[in-house]
């Protein structure tokens, strides 16, 4: 994936580039699911600071290998993509600890249960058992979200250093995906700081219209969180009150048998 001019749209143009090539195609593949389920060539540029040049070769390289398909503006992810996030949950022990676990929970509660950990500010899902539904409700293994708008994301974003929480805020440009999403940075402050007292975070409609969610901290023997387990359902199936009162005793006993294998 090396500098090219941008006339060059054949496949001798694409090749190469060696390790530099290599990390500016990652940069590339990284942008998607941070804030982009698609991307032109300018954004693509913009977000990895590379030239307008580079970011085109990058992402038809990426075309000609598989991994995104373009309509003649946008580019988009393949499921190939998906392989390169599978990967890690196939390597990782945690999601193979925890998989039993969250099926217990799932299956206690009747609603679908995630895992996720945090990665440079997105909270990343590495594990789910899906609850049994004509229409499933939350998100897929692989799936990111920006920590900031997430009860996962802010159950894990609780357990950073004062220090590193003051830096992922300062640089946090909230972006509301419905009109209940928060995106005044000092109120998602004190949703995190809350969550790191009580040891729970909970979002109202915030990611999807009629969609509530709850997150609790996976703790290590140390103390340390490592994950958020979280549970997802529909409005009209529970309210925030029963959530809390009857989801999060059983979210929080599951919580901890994954702790303690860790």
């Amino acid at each position: 994936m090396s500098d090219a001019g941008e006339g060059e749209t054949g496949a001798e143009g694409h090749g190469g580039g060696g390790p530099a090539g290599l990390a500016k195609g990652l940069a590339v593949i990284e942008t998607f699911g941070r804030a982009y389920t698609q991307l032109t060539v300018s954004e693509a540029a913009q977000a990895t600071g590379l030239t307008r040049a580079t970011a085109r070769r990058c992402l038809l390289t990426l075309t000609e290998l598989g991994y995104l398909t373009h309509d003649g503006k946008y580019f988009r992810p393949t499921p190939r993509m998906g392989r390169l996030g599978s990967s890690y949950t196939r390597t990782d022990p945690l999601p193979r600890l925890a998989q039993p676990h969250l099926a217990s929970a799932c299956q206690a509660l009747g609603e679908s249960i995630s895992l996720a950990e945090l990665d440079d500010g997105v909270a990343v899902f590495v594990a789910r058992a899906e609850a049994e539904r004509i229409v499933s409700a939350g998100v897929r293994v692989g799936a990111r979200l920006p920590a900031y708008s997430s009860a996962t994301g802010r159950v894990l974003l609780a357990a950073l250093p004062d220090e590193e929480l003051d830096v992922y805020l300062a640089g946090c440009r909230p972006e509301p995906r419905t009109e209940k999403s928060l995106t005044d940075v000092e109120e998602i402050r004190r949703r995190i700081v809350r969550a790191r007292t009580d040891e729970v975070a909970f979002t109202d409609e915030e990611l999807e219209l009629g969609m509530r969610s709850m997150a609790t901290p996976v703790k290590d023997a140390q103390g340390a969180t490592r994950a958020a387990l979280s549970v997802s359902a529909f409005t009209a199936r529970i309210s925030l009150e029963d959530m809390r009162e009857q989801f999060l005793p059983v979210l929080k006993e599951h919580a901890e048998r994954v702790g303690r294998m860790l």
